[in-house]
């Protein structure tokens, strides 16, 4: 935390130091914990009033008792309900636009879907399916709001109530060549990915039980349990599977994909004791005198943390300021001797979104990186406070260079 505005960079760096400790010692009478809340972001979409097939009796409902449970697990919440395409594509859009950066990315959808050809499509309520071409011009597929949760974001939570009967799948299979069905295909974790967790109502290439115009089992149990006090994703998740099944006869089970290499908990007890703040508010060792116009040190970090984060940091072969139009060493030979505004217009060293094909990405191509400068100095400034967010989080322009933009930022983005 600290205080903003023009005033505040024309003050000294040491007098700033004393108003950020003033509110280090804010936030911890109040029990407020590190100042760095984590940030949670979720999306949440819910299908029901369908135009050209079967109304469903629960699906929005469920979805919006989700986004209200959600809410008060201090998520930020984009929602959408009955949309067309292109409300559901903006939805998606406005989620993608601000999830970059998250701690955790949520996604719910409950709706009609079909596979095709071993892909997964989610169904706007103006889908029609009358042929093959209806697949891309009618429905979502399940992997474009997937790429876009894994955009520099933490922990990615996914919860799909779609696994039922889908009329227009069987007669878009019926009517043409494509090999279209109801139930979901199985969903893979990415190579290398240790933060996905994936959850289906129903197993791959199987339809949940009872009737669309029946409640959902899954929802029902993911309601009951998601965010109760103390509890992991995972022992929730067990908890849901176990409600699945005995709610269904055993006829109906989540299926459970994943990479979660930490613990995920929601929702603390309200009496558990609350984190404590240490350290003095004073510039890393390393750092050294800011610059003029430098981003501050975080305020209330924890000391211990944000050191240990710090040392983890890839060293710059300088220590002289970043700028954006100067060319500098990053310490990587395949982007050395270039500025940032020039790596900016060129090729990507690995995919910039998880699971995006190659043929999409590996070539020049300046509209690839949807950077402007002020874009580019927003997501900077977020490495200052989170040193971790360099190492932990993927750049298509790899981690040397995400090294030289924390140093830009702490340079005032010049």
């Amino acid at each position: 935390m600290r205080a903003t505005g023009v005033s505040d960079r024309t003050k000294p760096w040491t007098a700033r130091l004393l108003a950020q400790a003033a509110l280090v010692l804010i936030f911890a009478t109040f029990g407020m914990g590190a100042a760095q809340a984590e940030r949670r972001l979720a999306l949440v979409l819910g299908n029901a009033a369908y135009q050209n097939a079967p109304a469903l009796a629960v699906s929005v409902h469920d979805a919006q008792a989700i986004a209200d449970k959600l809410q008060g697990l201090d998520f930020e919440v984009v929602s959408g309900f009955d949309q067309t395409k292109a409300e559901a594509l903006a939805t998606i859009a406005k989620f993608a636009k601000q999830v970059r950066g998250a701690d955790i990315a949520l996604f719910y959808y409950a709706g009609y879907a079909l596979q095709a050809s071993g892909k997964n499509y989610l169904m706007p309520v103006d889908a029609a399916l009358q042929d093959d071409s209806a697949i891309d011009f009618e429905t979502i597929p399940l992997d474009l709001v997937l790429r876009h949760m894994s955009r520099e974001t933490g922990v990615r939570l996914v919860f799909l109530d779609a696994s039922r009967a889908n009329p227009l799948a069987d007669a878009l299979a019926a009517s043409s060549d494509m090999e279209a069905r109801s139930g979901l295909a199985e969903i893979p974790i990415g190579t290398g990915d240790t933060g996905s967790l994936i959850v289906s109502a129903a197993s791959p290439d199987t339809i949940a039980r009872g009737g669309n115009d029946e409640p959902s089992a899954f929802s029902a149990a993911l309601l009951a349990h998601l965010g109760e006090p103390d509890l992991s994703i995972a022992e929730t998740m067990n908890r849901v599977t176990a409600d699945v099944s005995q709610s269904t006869a055993g006829q109906q089970k989540p299926w459970i994909g994943g990479s979660l290499s930490t613990d995920v908990v929601l929702q603390k007890r309200k009496d558990s004791p609350a984190p404590i703040v240490v350290g003095e508010a004073t510039p890393p060792a390393d750092q050294g005198t800011p610059p003029a116009g430098a981003a501050p040190a975080p305020a209330a970090a924890d000391r211990a943390s944000f050191d240990a984060a710090l040392a983890k940091l890839p060293k710059l072969p300088s220590n002289a300021p970043v700028f954006f139009d100067i060319p500098l060493k990053f310490g990587d030979p395949a982007i050395d001797n270039r500025s940032i505004a020039q790596l900016l217009q060129g090729k990507p060293l690995f995919s910039p979104i998880e699971g995006l094909d190659k043929s999409v990405w590996d070539r020049e191509c300046s509209g690839c990186h949807q950077w402007t400068k002020q874009l580019l100095c927003d997501q900077a400034k977020t490495y200052v406070p989170n040193p971790d967010m360099v190492v932990r989080l993927k750049h298509p322009l790899g981690t040397q260079f995400k090294a030289a933009l924390r140093n830009w930022a702490q340079n005032g983005c010049q």
